[in-house]
């Protein structure tokens, strides 16, 4: 593990427990060379589940990518990081499953139903990019159902 600070490769554990999510591995390392103390997260990787995109292509289910969106998506918004990180676990368990292939209108359906639970705003927000609104009223209707 580099250090974020100086960027040396030699880096000590110092404390490892269990994540809050009881599906992480939590640890505090500190770097040898500069002292800088930082936190890792290890977590199961999701590389054997691919998604199958809407024109057919596939590829690698990528848990930063979809944070990536649901954070631009929560911007400005109180919702907390570790909102997302037990919503996307808990999204990640379901459609891993027994699976090995997930559609993007799944994972798209199933984070705006858990973002309809957490912030409107956000799940308004993310609803206008994965449904692709045409219009105004695509958009007045979707807001309606949400009222």
């Amino acid at each position: 593990m580099h250090c974020p600070r100086c960027k040396s490769e030699d880096t000590a554990v110092v404390d490892s427990r269990l994540a809050e999510d009881g599906r992480a591995v939590r640890r505090r390392r500190e770097c040898t060379k500069c002292q800088h103390r930082f936190t890792t997260f290890e977590r199961q990787e999701m590389s054997a589940l691919i998604v199958v995109k809407r024109d057919g292509t596939r590829e690698p289910y990528s848990r930063s990518k979809l944070e990536h969106g649901l954070w631009v998506a929560c911007t400005k918004r109180p919702v907390t990081q570790d909102q997302i990180d037990k919503m996307l676990t808990k999204l990640e368990e379901k459609w891993g499953g027994n699976k090995k292939e997930v559609s993007s209108s799944t994972i798209g359906n199933d984070v705006m139903k858990e973002l309809k639970r957490i912030d409107k705003v956000a799940y308004i927000r993310f609803a206008s990019v994965h449904r692709e609104f045409k219009d105004v009223e695509e958009f007045k209707e979707a807001m309606n159902k949400l009222l």
